[in-house]
This record gives structure tokens, C-alpha cells and sequence, in this order.
């Protein structure tokens, strides 16, 4: 327990790497990712049998197909955070450019599944979104050129970053995908922002960001549609956010009871985009105030470990996958309680999705690689002189 709250002693590199590993991961981060998934499956068990059954499914198709997907994921993570952060940078390096490429041939290969947006590559028994795979490449990317720009004689990282930024948000934003756009231009910012922008540039960015919003509302019908039903003060209880809205208020502060909730029969989503609704009907406030406090204690937790590290690289790498990771939860239960415009964005580790689950527990894994002890001095030791032997 000690350990868990305080952190565990730096090993030495000769350690076997399963013992170095152990001793220097962060414990609690991993056990609040798999109460996370646990919770997961347990709402799954829930929300998803509606659906199988209108599908022609086993009742717990979902969940087994959920199962098996987080299994991989686990394992994806804990591989992940046991990599060296420089073979990290890497394999990131690698995958982000496979990643682009597969965005950049969505048009023409992809597909919608009649939703709207051709977000998914289908493989017939499954299927891949390559925007969820990108996202935490990307970030260890910009992080690297960022930290490069830095050196003396270094490369110009962080123009090269913004243009990166901008193409990859460009792509999101023509399938269309702009909560995923969003994301990845809110993370950048957080990178440049850590790294040392100024103020005057960061509200220079935000003005056009302001600006290509105005222009997305005039031009894209899916876009201008979505803002509108936010803005407006009526809702339509036959809408997706008129019955999430509503089984959060059923629910009350102690729900209505495992298995008495009504909006999983209503919801085409709801054991993904919308599981917090059901979370919030069948649990209560309760449930949902513990979910929050799993995302906040990991993203926390990150940060104030992060703090420690004087490698500028791994600093804003792994502010960069938290801030993503806690922005994405923060999104999708703000959408559901509609705080937020709907962006058909997934919660972390509890809603259902292939993609977003393995892809999540690579992001994860790579962030407990970024926090991990390592031998070294804190950066108040530079900053007054000591450093620690």
C-alpha cells in the first residue's frame, strides 16, 4: 500500500527487466485502469444484450467480443510499459506514419457502417478506426519533435509539429470527425503549451480555432446540425441525447437497480458512445461519481509523477497521452449529460469498441513507460544545483 501511494524505489539497470519493472511502475494508475474495465464489462453486461438481440446475437455477444478485446488490450498495455521510452519513440515514429496513410485512404477505402462517417476500415468479422490508433502516436510524435526543437541546433520541431497537427486534423475533419480533430489540436496545444509557447501564440491558435469552427458550422450540414440541437433549449425525448438526458435523471443518486434501466432498449448506443447513461440510470450518482474519480486519479497521478522527470521528451509525452486520455472521458460523459455538443466519442476502458480499447490500453501502457521511477535527480536539484548521485 505504501508503495502504491508513494511510489516505488528506482531500480538499477541491471535488474531482470519483470523485477525492475514491478518495482517501478505505477501500481495505482494500473489498478485504477482495471477497476475501469472491470466496470466496463460490468455495464456490458447491461447495455449490450438489447442490442444482440436485435442483431440475431447470443444476449452476450457483445460482452464476450468486449472481453476478448480488453484481454488485448491489457496485455497491449503492459508490453507497452515495459519498453524503454527511446524504443517507444520509435515504434510510435513508425506506426505514425502506417496510421496516417491508413486515415489519408479512408475515402476511398473506408466505410460508415450507415452512420454518417466513414470512420472504419471493415474486415468482415471486425472492423479498425485508424483515428484511435493515432492519437497517442501522434502526441509521442509531436512530443519528440517538440523536445528536439529544444536542443541546441536542433531541427524546427515545433513547426513541423504544427503542420503535422494540421494535416492529421484536417483528415479527422473530412470523414467527418471533428471531436477526434479537436482532441488532437487540444493536445497539441497542451505539448506547445508545456513546452514553452507563449500566451500571445496559444490565443492566436485559439482564434482559429474559433475561425475553422465558424467556417465547419457554414459548410458542413453533419456539423451545423449537432451545434444546433446543443443550443437549442427544447430536446427531443426520441433523440439519443433526450433518453440519456433522461435516464440520468431517473437515476437518481442510487439508480434504479441492476437491470431496471429502461434507456439500454432505447439507445443504439448505449454500450458505447452513451454507457455513462446507463451507468447513471441503474447505479446512480454513486457509480458514476467513482468512474469519475478513477479517470481523475489517474490523469492526477500521471501528471505530479511527471513532474519529476527531467527528460524534456518523456515529460511532454506523457502529459500529452494523459491530458488525451482525461479529455476523452471528460468529453463523452459531458456529451451524455449534455454539457457538450455530440461527438461520438467513446469512454475510455468501459465502453465497447475494438479500436478503442486496444488502442487505449497501447496509450496507457505507454504512459505508465513515461512515468516510471528512473534514477535521477528532480528538477529542483538543477534548478538550485544538486544533483543526486
Amino acid at each position: 500500500m505504501t508503495e502504491m501511494v508513494y511510489g516505488a524505489l528506482p531500480a538499477h539497470e541491471g535488474d531482470p527487466v519483470l523485477p525492475r519493472w514491478w518495482r517501478t511502475v505505477d501500481k495505482l494508475t494500473i489498478t485504477c485502469i482495471l477497476i475501469l474495465f472491470g466496470v466496463g464489462i460490468l455495464l456490458g453486461l447491461a447495455a449490450s444484450p438489447p442490442l444482440a438481440a436485435r442483431n440475431g446475437f447470443e444476449p452476450f455477444h457483445y460482452v464476450q467480443r468486449q472481453a476478448f478485446f480488453g484481454g488485448v488490450a491489457l496485455i497491449a498495455m503492459l508490453v507497452a510499459s515495459m519498453m524503454d521510452p527511446r524504443l517507444l519513440r520509435r515504434l510510435s515514429t513508425l506506426a505514425f506514419f502506417i496510421t496516417l496513410v491508413a486515415l489519408a485512404l479512408l475515402p476511398v477505402f473506408g466505410t460508415d457502417f450507415g452512420k454518417g462517417a466513414v470512420r472504419w476500415y471493415s474486415l468482415g468479422f471486425t472492423s479498425i478506426q485508424p483515428s484511435e490508433f493515432l492519437k497517442p502516436v501522434f502526441i509521442v510524435v509531436s512530443a519528440w519533435l517538440l523536445a528536439s526543437s529544444m536542443e541546441i541546433n536542433g531541427p524546427p520541431g515545433k513547426q513541423i509539429s504544427f503542420v503535422i497537427a494540421m494535416v492529421v486534423a484536417g483528415f479527422l475533419a473530412m470523414q467527418p470527425d471533428f471531436g477526434q480533430a479537436s482532441i488532437v489540436l487540444f493536445v497539441w496545444g497542451i505539448l506547445y503549451f508545456v513546452g514553452g509557447a507563449p500566451m500571445l501564440l496559444l490565443l492566436c491558435m485559439g482564434g482559429l480555432v474559433i475561425l475553422a469552427g465558424t467556417m465547419a458550422y457554414n459548410s458542413s450540414e453533419h456539423f451545423a446540425r449537432r451545434i444546433d440541437g446543443f443550443l437549442s433549449t427544447d430536446i427531443d425525448p426520441t433523440s439519443q441525447i433526450g433518453y440519456a438526458t433522461n435516464a440520468i435523471q431517473e437515476g437518481g443518486v442510487f439508480g434504479v437497480g441492476l437491470g431496471e434501466g429502461s434507456v439500454k432498449w432505447s439507445l443504439p448506443d448505449a454500450h458505447t458512445d452513451f454507457i455513462i447513461a446507463v451507468a447513471a440510470e441503474e447505479y446512480g450518482l454513486v457509480l458514476v461519481l467513482i468512474i469519475i474519480a478513477l479517470y481523475a486519479t489517474i490523469v492526477l497521478r500521471s501528471l505530479l509523477r511527471l513532474m519529476r522527470e527531467r527528460d524534456v521528451f518523456i515529460r511532454l509525452a506523457g502529459t500529452g497521452l494523459a491530458c488525451m486520455f482525461g479529455v476523452q472521458a471528460m468529453i463523452n460523459m459531458g456529451v451524455a449529460a449534455r454539457l457538450l455538443p455530440a461527438k461520438g466519442m467513446t469512454l475510455p476502458f468501459v465502453s465497447y469498441g475494438g479500436s478503442s480499447l486496444i488502442a487505449g490500453g497501447a496509450a496507457m501502457g505507454m504512459l505508465l513507460a513515461f512515468t516510471r521511477l528512473r534514477p535521477q535527480g528532480e528538477i529542483s536539484d538543477i534548478l538550485t544545483g544538486r544533483v543526486r548521485r
